[in-house]
Order: C-alpha cells, then sequence, then structure tokens
C-alpha cells in the first residue's frame, strides 16, 4: 500500500450524510409538537442494539477488528505501519436522549469511519493504529451517570459501580449489556492511546451566529448533576387548609424558580447555568397534594471554584426551603466532572489543518460533556465542533447541520487524524 499522502485528503461528504441518515432510521419517531422526525435511542435499549448492530457491521465492512469491552464501548480497530505503537482514537457516542435529532454524538463516530474510509480509497496505511470507537451511554439519561462507557474506560468510575446503577425501573447496567450481546470480554482500563479526536455538532448558536466553519473546543466546563428527593405529606386537595399543608411540588417548583435567580443574579459569573430537568411527583393525582417529589438539578460553570461556591449555596437554599415550606429535603450527586482543558498542542494541529482547508475558525468552550473530556486524563485530547441551524438546537427534532458543515468538520478531523498517526 502507498506510503504517502496529498494534502489536503478529503472524505466522501455524501457518504458521510448517507451514513447519518441510515443510523437516523433506527429509534426514529414523529414528534407530536413540531411534526418533525426525531430519534429515541436511549442506552442499551432495544433501539441503541438496533444501532450497535448496524455501526458494527459497518466497522466490519471496512476491513476494522472489531472488540467489545466489559462495559460494552465498541472498538474498530485498523492496522499501523509499526502496529505495536499505541493507537489514535476516533470516536463518540450513538445513544441519544428521547427527543433527539440525527447528529448528536452520531457524527463523531461516522465521521471517524469516513476517516477510515477516506484512507482506504487511497490505500494509505498510517504508522499508527487508528481505531474508531463508540461508548456506552454518555447522555446520561437512563443510569444517571453521564459519560458512563468512557468514565469506565479511563477510570473515573469503577465497573462495579458502573455495572450496579439502575434505571427507573430497576433494571441495571450489566443486565442490560447482557440482554443486548453486548457484554464484551475486553477489559477496562488497560487502552491507553496516543491521542484522541472527537468530531461533534456544537450544540449551541455562537458557531452558527459568528458565520464560522469549525470551532476548535477548548475544553468543557464543570458539571455538578444532583437528584432531589423532596418529602412532605399527601393530603386532600380540598380538604386541607392551604396553611395545613407540607406540599412537596410547591417546594419543588419554589427551589426551580430560586435555581433560576441564582444563575443569573449570584457571583458565579455570566456562564452560570443551572436547571431542574426532570420532576416526579407522588401520587401524581389531581385532587391530592403531592407527598413526594423525585427531582434532578444539572449546575454548570467554566470555573471550578465558582461551581463550588454554586453548590455550597445551592445546598443552603434546598434548606431555606425545606425549612419555608415542612418538608425534608435529601440530595445525591449522581455526577461531577470538574473543567477540564483539552491539550494545546491538539488544538493547535486543528486550527492549522483548518486553515489548510481554507475554513474559518475560532476557540470555543464545550457547555456540554463529551467523552473527549474522559479521555484526556490518559492522553493527548481535543475536539472540533460544527455548527448547527436553527440556533444549534440539539436534543431536539429540529437538531440539524449541513452536509456541507459535517464534512467540514470531518475533514479537519482527517487531516489531524493523518498527523498524530504518523507521530514517532
Amino acid at each position: 500500500m502507498a506510503k504517502t499522502v496529498k494534502a489536503p485528503l478529503k472524505i466522501n461528504a455524501e457518504r458521510l450524510y448517507g451514513s447519518l441518515a441510515d443510523l437516523g432510521k433506527l429509534g426514529a419517531y414523529k414528534d407530536e409538537t413540531t411534526g418533525l422526525i426525531g430519534v429515541n435511542r436511549l442506552a442499551l435499549t432495544a433501539a441503541d442494539g438496533e444501532g450497535r448492530r448496524l455501526v458494527t457491521k459497518r466497522l466490519r465492512e471496512a476491513g476494522l477488528q472489531v472488540t467489545v469491552d466489559q462495559i460494552g464501548n465498541v472498538y474498530g480497530r485498523r492496522q499501523g505501519r509499526e502496529d505495536g505503537l499505541a493507537p489514535l482514537i476516533l470516536g463518540s457516542h450513538i445513544d441519544s436522549v428521547p427527543t433527539a435529532g440525527a447528529f448528536d454524538g452520531c457524527l463523531g463516530v461516522l465521521g471517524a469511519l469516513e476517516v477510515i474510509r477516506a484512507l482506504d480509497d487511497l490505500r494509505f496505511v498510517t504508522r499508527r493504529p487508528i481505531m474508531v470507537a463508540f461508548f456506552t451511554d454518555e447522555e446520561g439519561c437512563r443510569f444517571g451517570t453521564d459519560m458512563l462507557g468512557s468514565a469506565t474506560a479511563t477510570g473515573r468510575l469503577s465497573l462495579e459501580t458502573a455495572y450496579a446503577l439502575k434505571d427507573r425501573d430497576g433494571l441495571t447496567v450489566k443486565g442490560e449489556l447482557e440482554k443486548l450481546g453486548f457484554l464484551g470480554c475486553e477489559p477496562v482500563g488497560a487502552l491507553r492511546p496516543h491521542a484522541y479526536l472527537e468530531c461533534h455538532i456544537e450544540q449551541g448558536p455562537l458557531l452558527r451566529g459568528k458565520g464560522l466553519d469549525v470551532g476548535i473546543v477548548t475544553g468543557v466546563q464543570a458539571i455538578s448533576w444532583h437528584e432531589l428527593t423532596l418529602t412532605g405529606k399527601s393530603a386532600h386537595a380540598g380538604t386541607t387548609p392551604m396553611s395545613f399543608r407540607r406540599d412537596a411540588g410547591l417546594a419543588a417548583a419554589r427551589l426551580n424558580c430560586a435555581l433560576r435567580e441564582m444563575a443569573l443574579s449570584g457571583p458565579y459569573g455570566k456562564e452560570m447555568r443551572a436547571a431542574m430537568g426532570a420532576v416526579s411527583l407522588t401520587p401524581n393525582m389531581v385532587n391530592v397534594v403531592p407527598g413526594r417529589a423525585l427531582c434532578t438539578v444539572d449546575l454548570r460553570n467554566p470555573s471550578d471554584e465558582l461551581m463550588a461556591k454554586a453548590e455550597k449555596d445551592f445546598a443552603r437554599l434546598c434548606e431555606k426551603i425545606a425549612s419555608q415550606d415542612g418538608v425534608t429535603i435529601t440530595s445525591r450527586r449522581t455526577a461531577k466532572t470538574p473543567h477540564v482543558p483539552f491539550d494545546a498542542s491538539v488544538q493547535a494541529l486543528l486550527a492549522s489543518t483548518a486553515d489548510g482547508l481554507g475554513l474559518s475558525h475560532e476557540p470555543i468552550l464545550s457547555g456540554a460533556g463529551h467523552d473527549a473530556q474522559e479521555w484526556s486524563r490518559v492522553c493527548k485530547t481535543a475536539m472540533v465542533f460544527v455548527p448547527g441551524e436553527y440556533d444549534g438546537i440539539s436534543h431536539n427534532p429540529r437538531e440539524f447541520s449541513t452536509s456541507r458543515q459535517c464534512s467540514d468538520g470531518v475533514n479537519v478531523l482527517l487531516g489531524a487524524a493523518l498527523v498524530l498517526a504518523e507521530e514517532a
């Protein structure tokens, strides 16, 4: 096979977009609000199993050696000229939130596959092996911990902890992996790559608003997830005087409003984010004052110091509302990741690759968590973002990036991958 390559090599944009469309059919549903076709491929469900089997088939068709590790992460390995060297990993995830589009995570996985196809089209073998990977439950919607697969593979979570996580129906991660046939035997924690790259949609409005082709991701902001249980007392809605009530639903609503005010006016910087994403009331009946509320809270900040202050103030806020409303509030932190800076040299490589392709770009901090932040603990890592239409909306059926936007990002991925995979 040839050992030289003309720059800049480019991927087949039509083939990439067709792959995205094919995967988007698995878990597809019609959104009642918009009438659009969205994607519901929640981690380790039957739809996720279909997606996993399709992508695994495509990896094998590309001649990659496919392995599955103990937490269900799937790797497709392409041999290198010096095959004993540590590999370059390109990847992301294919699981989704229940109300997703077809691009979140999938672009990074199928874009990585397209990098392999482009190299195969040229019959070029890189010095280092290259691995295409997709990781288990990046979203965290089902089992409550985001970046589950990559966090386990890189040592932030133990395998035992990951296996024991349960969804709302009491089903465990390990049991669902077994059910789908993706409880692999490759040990977690053994893989130490030379570098990791990920291409992803921005999931925000900045790149599209500025008319930029790509974003060079500087890192990921700090994220803190909490599950709250508010316990009051169920009572008849018609016979119980307002002053006698211990309304867990009211306390949850007041906490949600207070969270917003805290984020907007507190001393945590203009980039502070807070959301109560899920609320479940018990007994959830029209004529009963709720005696229990289960809710989730998502806090984000680019500063670890300001995040720590926000977490302390949030805890005090819970105590205040519990006292005022006559309820008890218990909190369990389900996920915590600090601000993660990406490797400066890899950022510079992505920027120079974009320049060589004539693509406009600027540095951008990710507001969302990504598998790349987990791999940054064990190897040099960075990401490239592509813009999205409709203000970059994501986790929504309106999520949409054009074929040109997707191929621009993956072409940057390809160019940088060639450099990293040729390093000694």
